[in-house]
């Protein structure tokens, strides 16, 4: 865990209403997501964070401020926390204007001070004065959720926690919000924490991911490092990771370092595909079952026959041509249960049409192997 006196710092466990534990931190100026599907405890750990709910156990410290510590019995309520809270469906008052649902949470100052302070930041979030003077329902999604963030940073608080904040936006909007949270995150020196279940938006978003499930923190780490090697096959399942396969770890290869991987097709009575050698950290036993994932930047068609340990005859059996970007989805011929998922641009594009034979080339080195086990 990061040792930045303004971080954010989280250990908590609780088991009722709903079992929530983990341990993560998160620097300031940094965005960190937690993600998971429906259930998996995200909600509640934000409630824990903005002080609506009261763990059993553990410590938070926001900025070298103890927010909760179950030895000590701390516990600050959430009007001393100073937290910025921005909700998935805005939570504005309907019969207000937009700066004046700013200037609400400004009561501490004088009327004429909360309306210049509140003018303030939604010129900051890019509302434009006549956007301003309107009530919510005369703005759109992605206004409405402009004004949400600058209410949440009016006060200017320590910590910034948003709630699925673009979940009710449409695309175009969502781009727009997207730049805008980019933005602050470089002017804000405070931790945010975001709340997602789209696990393209955390990576997009979040210089850091905690998967959650259940109630617990699964795995945590930069985007890249935990799509590149997940943590076991749940946390691929919860990522959505699309190349993952089945296998049987045969032990040691001759090479130092590597071990060989039995490529299996389950849906033909575990015929193996091939045998491969991939990276040996030394975790899993000889004859254990396994599954195993490749990062798509591990996957490359060629229009060529398949010379190589590492490449295999293949054909596309589906293509989406989407703007500059195409998707497509390549079987390995003789094993009908063993498809590859590929996101191309440039020239490689023009190699798949539905049908089309091709090579697919497999950079082993990005192969991640798991025992076949749910934690």
């Amino acid at each position: 865990m990061t040792r930045d006196a303004d971080a954010l710092m989280v250990d908590i466990e609780q088991h009722r209403p709903m079992a929530v534990s983990g341990a993560f931190s998160c620097e300031r100026g940094r965005v960190l997501a937690l993600v998971g599907p429906s259930g998996a405890g995200k909600t509640s750990m934000l409630r824990i964070l903005a002080g609506l709910m009261r763990p059993e156990r553990g410590r938070i410290t926001v900025g070298g401020e103890t927010w909760f510590d179950g030895d000590t019995s701390t516990f600050l309520p959430p009007q001393r926390r100073h937290v910025g809270l921005v909700f998935q469906n805005y939570a504005l008052m309907p019969h207000l204007t937009a700066i004046d649902n700013v200037a609400l949470s400004l009561l501490h100052l004088p009327r004429l001070a909360r309306i210049v302070k509140a003018r303030q930041w939604l010129d900051h979030v890019r509302l434009t004065p006549s956007q301003q003077a309107r009530r919510p329902a005369a703005l759109s999604g992605g206004e409405q959720q402009r004004v949400a963030v600058a209410r949440a940073l009016a006060r200017e608080p320590k910590l910034l926690l948003l709630d699925e904040p673009f979940s009710a936006v449409d695309q175009m909007n969502r781009q727009g919000l997207y730049q805008l949270l980019a933005d602050l995150r470089r002017e804000l020196a405070i931790p945010i924490v975001l709340v997602t279940h789209d696990m393209n938006e955390a990576s997009l978003l979040a210089d850091w991911l905690v998967v959650m499930d259940a109630g617990q923190v699964l795995q945590q780490g930069p985007p890249a490092a935990i799509h590149r090697a997940p943590r076991n096959a749940r946390v691929a399942d919860l990522l959505g990771i699309q190349n993952r396969f089945h296998g049987v770890w045969d032990g040691p290869a001759r090479d130092a370092g590597f071990g060989l991987l039995r490529w299996t097709d389950a849906s033909v009575g575990a015929a193996t595909v091939r045998t491969i050698s991939v990276r040996d950290k030394r975790r899993i036993d000889a004859g254990q079952q396994v599954t195993w994932v490749i990062n798509g930047d591990g996957i490359t068609l060629l229009n060529q026959p398949a010379q190589r340990d590492d490449e295999f005859a293949a054909v596309v059996t589906e293509a989406r041509h989407l703007g500059e970007v195409t998707l497509a989805t390549v079987g390995l011929i003789g094993y009908s249960g063993v498809r590859l998922h590929v996101t191309l641009t440039g020239a490689q594009r023009a190699l798949v049409a539905v049908d089309a034979s091709v090579t697919v080339r497999l950079d082993l080195s990005l192969a991640h192997v798991m025992p076949l086990r749910n934690r």
